[in-house]
């Protein structure tokens, strides 16, 4: 399955490069991409607005068909709500009706079908079979207190176990099919009791077989973890130009390794931040 990619900031600002081989090598680098949020849309690499929703969103996908999947805020029409597959002759269907608080996330599968989580009392993760059968299903091990705050962007892994991060909790935790957790990779930096400092875990996408890349929100950093569990890889504002990173929410690892961030924040606290930037690993 094949999914449209971020856009790109170009690299030389980011990382610093003044050259002119550097600078013109980046400026022929452009990606189209789908924007979830507040407004749902995906931009053409001109800059042009080529296709957009009328409800807000968390979590979209570009399936290889020209589908797209969109996991739907609450709203008076869904209370819960809902995850919803638009066609590329603009045909709605319906894949889940939320049941609770809200949905999260929901991740379209190589094989049809879709892993998704559900907010509320009993938070849960679902895998639902192409035909919409519920595979599995299991309750998430985070805090009940905050139902928007318990999880983001869980997704299926190659070997069917999954990848969630619970905001509150500040870990990702690697559960089984049948809701054990594996893993737990913290994202709470290190130091005495007293002045650690807690970041809220977002995204976190697994990669190279055994690395983790985590976006942490409120702590406007992101981490890369290996199978160990430790950090082996941060990228924070000490590292670039200026204050870019702004309650980082979403990554996407490019096919030629570089990751794309995005800032939920950015523009409004300063809008000389961009909203999205590619670095290299390096």
């Amino acid at each position: 399955m094949r999914f449209i990619l971020q856009v790109l900031v170009f690299v030389s600002c980011l990382l610093g490069q003044s050259s002119l081989s550097q600078q013109a090598r980046s400026a022929e680098i452009s990606h189209r991409f789908l924007a979830c949020g507040s407004q749902t849309y995906i931009m053409e690499a001109d800059g042009t607005k080529s296709w957009t929703y009328p409800s807000a969103t968390r979590d979209g996908y570009v399936t290889e068909d020209g589908s797209i999947i969109l996991t739907l805020n609450r709203s008076s029409k869904y209370p819960g709500g809902a995850v919803v597959k638009v066609t590329k002759e603009g045909e709605e269907f319906l894949i889940w009706k939320g049941t609770q608080s809200e949905i999260n996330s929901a991740q379209p599968l190589a094989d049809g079908g879709y892993v998704l989580t559900e907010a509320g009392a009993k938070p849960q993760l679902i895998d639902l079979g192409p035909d919409g059968e519920t595979r599995v299903m299991f309750e998430l091990s985070c805090q009940k207190e905050n139902h928007h705050m318990q999880t983001r962007m869980a997704r299926k892994l190659s070997d069917g176990t999954y990848l969630v991060p619970h905001l509150l909790n500040f870990a990702v935790m690697h559960y089984d099919a049948q809701g054990t957790i594996l893993a737990k990779m913290d994202t709470t930096l290190p130091g005495d009791e007293e002045h650690r400092i807690h970041t809220w875990p977002f995204t976190a996408i697994r990669h190279q077989s055994s690395q983790t890349l985590v976006c942490c929100t409120n702590g406007n950093r992101v981490m890369n973890f290996n199978a160990a569990g430790d950090v082996i890889w941060t990228l924070t504002n000490e590292d670039l130009p200026g204050a870019w990173l702004q309650d980082p929410c979403g990554a996407q690892i490019l096919p030629n390794g570089n990751y794309v961030i995005t800032s939920y924040a950015a523009g409004r606290k300063d809008p000389a931040a961009p909203k999205l930037i590619e670095v290299t690993p390096e």
